[in-house]
């Protein structure tokens, strides 16, 4: 079973995330929180395998929630899914580089947020795919004169590092393979050993260091 924390200041979002979660035999619902400092409670104590993450909260936000999340050691197994309302939320940004492993817009249809759940609880990467590559565009155009080379980058193959830049420009698995002339059990490889070289708790956060060191 995944267990799922829900957090969001909107009784009615909440409640559906609720109906939707509950109705699946996969998932399990262990806990809810309407403000930040609720959901840090609440995840200490419940220690969820998926976090879905409202920004917009009163008091502590989502950002900061989401932030102290990854940076407990307690709580490494746990992933953050960012809910939000707009396509360019600039929240959005920070909260991949605070170590988010993505975000949903709160219209993606039942079907696509349970699969995007189980795709974060395996490890997988979770931006929206309506905006996916347009969101890692702004990520670099923001970033583009601010790079800052991960310390291990010198670690990874000539191949990797075009890997990762690959990951970075929002590219499947699938995609690179067709990319590279490769196939896709070979791509995942070359992805896992990066993740592993980098430290990436998810490919989400391998796209942060693609942009920050300068691959996209």
């Amino acid at each position: 079973m995944i267990r799922i924390l829900i957090v969001d200041d909107q009784d009615l979002i909440r409640v559906g995330l609720r109906t939707l979660i509950e109705d699946a035999e996969d998932l399990e619902l262990v806990g809810e929180a309407d403000t930040g400092m609720a959901a840090l409670a609440a995840a200490r104590d419940a220690r969820p395998d998926v976090v879905l993450m409202d920004i917009r909260m009163p008091g502590m936000d989502g950002l900061e929630a989401t932030r102290r999340i990854v940076e407990d050691g307690d709580l490494s197994d746990t992933r953050v899914i960012v809910i939000t309302t707009f396509e360019h939320d600039e929240y959005v940004f920070e909260a991949l580089e605070i170590g988010a492993s993505g975000f949903l817009l709160k219209n993606t249809p039942p079907a696509e947020l349970l699969a995007a759940i189980r795709t974060v609880h395996d490890g997988g990467s979770l931006l929206s795919p309506s905006v996916t590559r347009t969101v890692i565009q702004e990520l670099v155009d923001r970033k583009a004169q601010s790079h800052e080379p991960h310390p291990q980058l010198d670690t990874l193959t000539d191949r990797e590092r075009e890997i990762v830049g690959l990951v970075g420009r929002g590219m499947s698995n699938d995609e690179i393979a067709e990319e590279l002339f490769i196939s896709p059990a070979t791509a995942r490889t070359h992805v896992s050993r990066a993740m592993t070289k980098l430290r990436a708790r998810d490919r989400a956060q391998l796209v942060v260091f693609a942009y920050r060191s300068g691959l996209v």
